[in-house]
């Protein structure tokens, strides 16, 4: 899986006018499976998202039709994650030798 560190270029004002069409594409992402959970960094300088496994080319074509990135709003940070020991409420999401 992929943790996705989405840090703002812009300003919030700036950040705002995009963030409804932001959701609308996370919503798309979650509706095909492809992302866990996400949410907005504290304090708000970006955001969050962890991406279920996929091939990298993939995640990056997805990450690409972001409206924030669309538009020039983030930079994102992604990192290939092997999460091998979970709490057992998370338990589906460690990988298997």
């Amino acid at each position: 899986m992929y943790a996705v560190i989405l840090r703002y270029q812009k300003p919030l004002a700036e950040i705002e006018n995009h963030v409804e069409a932001h959701r609308q594409w996370l919503r798309a992402q979650y509706a095909a499976g492809h992302f866990l959970l996400s949410g907005p960094q504290r304090p708000r300088v970006g955001g969050f998202i962890l991406a279920a496994a996929m091939e990298r080319p993939r995640l990056d074509a997805i990450l690409a039709e972001d409206p924030f990135q669309r538009n020039g709003l983030a930079d994102y940070e992604v990192i290939d994650v092997a999460a091998t020991v979970t709490d057992p409420r998370l338990a589906f999401l460690a990988e298997t030798a």
